[in-house]
């Protein structure tokens, strides 16, 4: 499952969400958060922004990938867009399988993929240039 929320993420609930199955023996998950530099600039917030079903198509896209690719039982990946501040999660990927090199190896390739094929938007607002703005886009997800 792929989702996108402008609501902060609770890695709690979905962690339990993908723990239930008896049957897996591990669990692996990412976080990735804002931080308050890129590029030898001090970033203040990040604006993420998106097109949503173009994105929710892709990104369910890639959670199939991963359970074809790898022996995995679930997979769940959601993305945070609006306005988000330092230190703000703006995307989490859980993978639960029967072994951890399975669980690690999709968790990976998960977060690289959505990374350079889902469209989202990332514009960073920095702090030392006037508060002016950059887009960060990848152009594969274009």
């Amino acid at each position: 499952m792929f989702d996108i929320t402008e609501e902060k993420i609770d890695p709690n609930a979905l962690r339990e969400q993908l723990t239930q199955a008896a049957n897996c023996g591990a669990f692996t998950c990412f976080e990735g958060w804002v931080r308050n530099h890129n590029d030898g600039k001090s970033v203040d917030y990040l604006i993420y922004t998106t097109y949503p079903e173009l994105a929710h198509t892709q990104g369910n896209a890639v959670i199939e990938q991963a359970k074809q690719q790898f022996k995995i039982e679930n997979a769940v990946c959601v993305h945070r867009v609006g306005r988000l501040d330092i230190g703000d999660m703006a995307v989490w990927v859980g993978v639960t399988a029967g072994h951890r090199d399975a669980a690690f190896a999709a968790c990976r390739f998960i977060i690289d993929t959505i990374k350079a094929e889902v469209p989202i938007w990332k514009q960073e607002f920095y702090s030392d240039a006037g508060n002016q703005a950059a887009w960060l886009a990848n152009p594969e997800a274009l």
